[in-house]
């Protein structure tokens, strides 16, 4: 179980770098939770592969970073196809 689990964590991190992906969308490609990537990124692949480990988690900052501006953006997004059905 435990080689599974290492293993997993590098996917997870080669993935994360690849694709820029955040912490959802892989969550959702590796059909985990959230905080699972999470501490597969910070805990796990940091005693595995810390060079790994550190390109992860700067893709992962950046994406924080910059969450409040994709959140802004889908909530935007989300009021424009509103008012576009409504009905008067």
């Amino acid at each position: 179980m435990k080689g599974y689990i290492e293993e997993r964590a590098v996917d997870i991190a080669n993935y994360i770098i690849s694709n820029n992906a955040t912490v959802r969308q892989t969550a959702k490609q590796f059909s985990i939770s959230k905080s699972t990537v999470h501490k597969d990124v910070t805990e796990r692949l940091v005693n595995i592969n810390p060079a790994l480990a550190k390109q992860a988690r700067k893709v992962l900052d950046v994406n924080k970073s910059e969450r409040h501006i994709r959140g802004g953006l889908a909530t935007k997004e989300k009021y424009l196809h509103q008012s576009f059905h409504k009905s008067y």
